[in-house]
């Protein structure tokens, strides 16, 4: 099993560089293997605590060298809750890989330990047969706090209802929403990267 290392978040701040610099990225110094991936980007600003700036990633496993490459790029410029990271911005971000493992079916949605498992709410929308889906990283649930119920019940409740205004389920009855969800859940290797030095 491939474990998340500092190259891996160093080769995401080079594939970055690259794409503004407008040339190849120096090869990255990690071992190739295929595993579902996040890379996650936050910015500090004097001296504060890192705000989010972009997170994307996929629950399919891909090859770790494309699927970093490619996620470093969507998760900086290409989240829609943010405006894309520009280079101005590169001194004052810190990259965050994780490499998701251990996935396994949880028997509801409080099935998971905090700092342990992340947590995966899939569904297919019945009107439309789209497959709908949401991941809470490990590391996310542990810094938000330590009350399983509260977490849990938040982020489902801010997802759930994301996908729902997206999908057919809006016109549900509550009771019938509850039987199509399928909770699962996973484990993640992660490691942060606080600077780049750029040559």
């Amino acid at each position: 099993m491939v474990s998340a290392n500092r190259e891996m978040a160093v080769y995401c701040f080079d594939t970055l560089v690259a794409h503004y610099n407008s040339v190849q990225a120096p090869p990255p110094a990690f071992e190739e293997g295929q595993h579902p991936l996040f890379v996650t980007w936050k910015k500090a600003v004097n001296g504060g605590e890192p705000r989010l700036r972009g997170c994307i990633g996929t629950l399919e496993a891909r090859c770790l060298i494309n699927g970093f490459k490619d996620y470093a790029l969507t998760s900086a410029l290409r989240d829609r809750r943010f405006p894309p990271i520009q280079a101005k911005e590169l001194p004052y971000l810190e990259c965050t890989v994780s490499v998701l493992t251990n996935y396994e079916s949880a028997l509801h949605y409080l099935d998971w330990e905090i700092g342990k498992h992340g947590l995966i709410i899939e569904f297919t929308d019945p009107d439309y047969s789209t497959r709908c889906s949401a991941t809470y990283l490990p590391e996310v649930a542990a810094h938000e706090g330590s009350d399983l119920q509260s977490i849990a019940s938040w982020y489902l409740l801010l997802d759930l209802c994301t996908l729902i205004v997206a999908s057919s389920l809006k016109l549900m009855p509550k009771s019938e929403i509850s039987s199509i969800l399928h909770p699962g859940r996973h484990c993640d290797d992660h490691v942060t990267k606080f600077e780049h030095i750029i040559l």
